[in-house]
């Protein structure tokens, strides 16, 4: 076993988006969701005894999970005997020992995960961010710190940078807290609840409440190392205090992160498999077969293994994604071709993601002479004639591939970055090319 030598390929830089002609018929497989393998390394470093993460992402993300839990005194090894994405990881609890700055990167999950753990700590722990995430909101999560007893010192910001004191314990109790603007709120708060003295019983006030298959992730990965969580009413959650079972746990593949391989096949008027489909997630891209079956696809599952195959052309929808918002730019990339109009609704919270995503999409599909109108909670995309040119990133990794997914149709796209594509998911380059091949991958 190895601290820490894995290092997934990168490409970075402007990307020329490969054009296709034909139609694309390919097996994928995708590496470990992001969302879990986070979620997993932070109740695995509060757990009764070392644990095992089998299949977990290699990521900008992860990394930045993994540097942050080992600077507050866990250690996480990387056992060589894992898969082909990368190793496995070995997690061993130990006192937080704070007294340590940690850097975020961009990472959402990072920044509200770890800050209710920190209070845990045994002395102040710094957090930051990369520059383009400062603006990513922290209030609430600062508010409902406070509200359990915990010392931050955000210097009136509600932003970060920001410095919690922590004094070892966190006594825990009855708070509310207003999470409209992330669900992460709510899953950071849950994560480091059962080392809370009394627990916690949260109630989330907002009109509100985004990804609630993000929450439902949580829960159950609690759940299954012996948490016991009640959920009295909609948006309050009742957690008992204990500490979560040491355990082997299998990441599931990243289903978001499989959103634009599949939209290849409608795009490309081909096919698309990717295995290792669970029957069962509370992963946002589980819903992806409903929506791309409801856009005129074909699905399918056998022995594992998703497969969409295009039918007759694209269809237009009017769909609310609240509940899976990630999948926003990959859908509005179909969009474009589609036979009507768009409108996708219930997704205003994120433009407080990596970058304004609706705002990103309007002008990204504008500029390839499409047309699309910000509706405020969410887009509508009229398709037009696209033509090739310059496809902006702005830092996230989610418009990286949708621009790749546009320029399989139309020739001469280019991706400013698509090194933010390392964010979740560094070998997509490797992995789209192979599927352009028609390689199993």
């Amino acid at each position: 076993m190895s601290a820490n030598r894995y290092s997934p390929p990168l490409v970075q830089g402007a990307y020329a988006a490969p054009a296709v002609e034909g139609a694309v018929h390919a097996t994928v497989t995708i590496p470990g969701s992001k969302s879990l393998t986070n979620r997993e390394l932070v109740i695995a470093a509060i757990a009764d005894g070392p644990g095992r993460l089998i299949a977990p992402l290699h990521s900008d993300d992860s990394r930045r999970m993994i540097e942050a839990l080992r600077a507050l005194g866990t250690v996480i090894e990387e056992d060589d005997t894992g898969g082909a994405f990368g190793p496995d990881l070995i997690v061993t609890p130990a006192s937080l020992v704070g007294g340590t700055t940690i850097d975020c990167g961009q990472a959402g999950t990072v920044m509200r995960f770890i800050a209710p753990l920190a209070g845990l700590a045994a002395a102040d722990v710094h957090l930051t961010a990369h520059e383009s995430a400062l603006h990513r909101p922290m209030g609430a999560l600062i508010s409902a710190l406070r509200d359990l007893g915990v010392d931050v010192d955000d210097e009136g910001t509600w932003a970060l940078p920001f410095a919690i004191r922590g004094h070892g314990h966190i006594r825990g109790g009855r708070i509310e807290i207003d999470a409209s603007a992330s669900s992460q709120f709510v899953s950071g708060l849950l994560l480091a609840a059962p080392r809370f003295d009394v627990g916690l019983h949260l109630v989330h006030t907002g009109e509100h409440l985004p990804s609630l298959p993000h929450i439902d992730m949580t829960i159950e990965s609690l759940s299954r190392r012996g948490i016991r969580i009640e959920r009295p009413a909609v948006g309050e959650w009742l957690v008992e205090a204990g500490v979560p079972r040491a355990k082997e746990i299998v990441i599931e593949p990243d289903l978001s992160n499989a959103a634009p391989f599949l939209g290849a096949a409608l795009v490309t008027g081909g096919s698309v498999s990717v295995t290792g489909w669970p029957v069962h997630s509370t992963q946002p891209g589980h819903l992806l077969p409903e929506i791309l079956q409801a856009m005129g696809a074909h699905v399918a599952r056998h022995s594992g293994t998703l497969t969409v195959r295009a039918g007759n052309g694209i269809r237009g929808l009017d769909i609310d994604l609240s509940a899976a918002s990630e999948l926003t730019p990959t859908i509005a990339g179909l969009a474009a071709f589609a036979d009507r109009p768009t409108t996708i609704r219930g997704i205003g919270h994120i433009r407080l993601h990596e970058t304004d995503r609706i705002a990103a999409l309007v002008a990204n599909i504008r500029a390839l002479g499409g047309e699309a109108e910000d509706l405020g909670d969410g887009l509508r995309i009229l398709p037009r004639e696209l033509h090739g040119g310059a496809w902006v990133a702005f830092h996230d990794h989610r418009m990286a591939t949708t621009g790749a997914l546009i320029g399989l149709r139309v020739p001469g796209v280019e991706i400013d970055d698509i090194g933010t594509t390392a964010k979740t998911l560094p070998e997509f380059t490797l992995l789209w090319e192979r599927m352009l091949r028609g390689d199993s991958a």
